[in-house]
Order: structure tokens, then C-alpha cells, then sequence
């Protein structure tokens, strides 16, 4: 049985408990990219995107061997979206929605960069001829259109650890928890060993 805890209902009760933000954390933000976030961003590889939609919200991410979105001007971000699953979750609440934040990280650096704003998507020719690789285009892609932009405090990754640490030693692997969604239809074994090869074809 769910405990029942005490919930805040208002935004009054919130603030009370936290106080008012800092002069920095009011400052820091942006309605375009300025030149050091640029910079900040263009140094990113990884980033996750967050978006909404009807069955709910969807966060995903998103990576590349180069910098993970391509500036086209100072209030808006271009990201190739390369095959995947095609579950098509993020894109789906693109077409229908458009909000979307991302945040951006760089391994090493204890701050995260995030970016708000409205995106859509888009086929066009010569827009995913801008990010092919190795004889290959992405699908579509995505354009983001900058509301703002801020850089995070690093406590979390700080508390974390992340960027010092290996936490791996014995996760499941995707094999096995691919087997135990789909008790057994799916061999963990056999999924594991093929995943190598299966990754290489369809990186890009």
C-alpha cells in the first residue's frame, strides 16, 4: 500500500521553503546564445532532450562524434536525428507539441548548459545533407529554437561523482533485461554477443 505524505498544492508553500532565487541564478540566463555559451555548447557531444506530448513527457539521449548540435544563428540548433529504435517518442512529441528543453554536458566539466525553447522537424535535402557521415544522412532534423539559455550549478554533478567514478561493475546488461521484458522471447546471450555488430551498422 502507497504511504500517504504530505504534498505541496501551491507555488506560495514552494517559495516558502526555498526562498528567493540568486542574483547570479536570475542573471545567468539568456534569450540567445551569447559567444562563451556558444562555445559551451559547440564543445558538447552528449546532451539530453526533454520533451511533451499526449501520452505524457519523454527525455532522451543524444550523441555524436562531433559537437551534438550545429549553430545556425544565435537563437537557433540544429540536431541530425540518426536511426535508432524508431520508436520515435522525442519525434512524435515534436510534430504535435514542440515545447522541448536540452541539456547539455561535456565530460571533465562540472557544469551543465541548458537550453529552452520550441523545436520542429524537418526532412529537407539540403538540411540533412549538412551532417552526413560515412556515406550516410540522418533521417530528419531537428530544429531548435532558442527561448533561453543558462548555464546549471555543478552540485550535482559534483555530489555525483560522475565524471571520477565507474559505477558499472555488475548492471544487467541490455540482453538481459531485453530477455526479462520479454520473459525469455528475446535471448540476453545471443543479443549481447550480436550487439557489437548491430551497433556498427546502424551508428549512423
Amino acid at each position: 500500500m502507497t504511504e500517504s505524505y504530505r504534498k505541496l498544492e501551491t507555488i506560495e508553500e514552494l517559495e516558502a521553503l526555498y526562498g528567493s532565487p540568486s542574483d547570479a541564478a536570475l542573471r545567468k540566463v539568456a534569450p540567445r546564445l551569447t559567444p562563451l555559451y556558444r562555445r559551451w555548447i559547440m564543445a558538447s557531444r552528449f546532451c539530453v532532450i526533454a520533451t511533451v506530448g499526449a501520452e505524457g513527457c519523454d527525455a532522451s539521449p543524444r550523441g555524436d562524434d562531433g559537437p551534438v548540435v550545429e549553430v545556425l544563428d544565435d537563437r537557433t540548433l540544429l540536431m541530425p536525428d540518426w536511426r535508432g529504435n524508431n520508436r520515435l517518442d522525442s519525434l512524435r512529441n515534436i510534430v504535435r507539441d514542440g515545447r522541448i528543453a536540452v541539456m547539455f554536458m561535456v565530460p571533465g566539466d562540472r557544469m551543465v548548459v541548458r537550453v529552452n525553447g520550441r523545436a520542429w522537424l524537418s526532412d529537407d535535402a539540403q538540411l540533412r545533407a549538412r551532417f552526413a557521415q560515412r556515406g550516410r544522412q540522418p533521417a530528419t532534423v531537428i530544429g531548435i529554437e532558442l527561448a533561453e539559455v543558462y548555464a546549471q550549478c555543478p552540485k550535482s554533478l559534483i555530489r555525483s561523482g560522475i565524471w571520477n567514478r565507474d559505477d558499472s561493475a555488475g548492471l544487467p546488461s541490455l540482453g538481459e533485461i531485453l530477455a526479462e521484458m520479454t520473459e525469455g522471447d528475446i535471448a540476453a546471450r545471443d543479443f549481447d554477443e550480436e550487439l557489437p555488430q548491430r551497433m556498427t551498422k546502424t551508428l549512423w
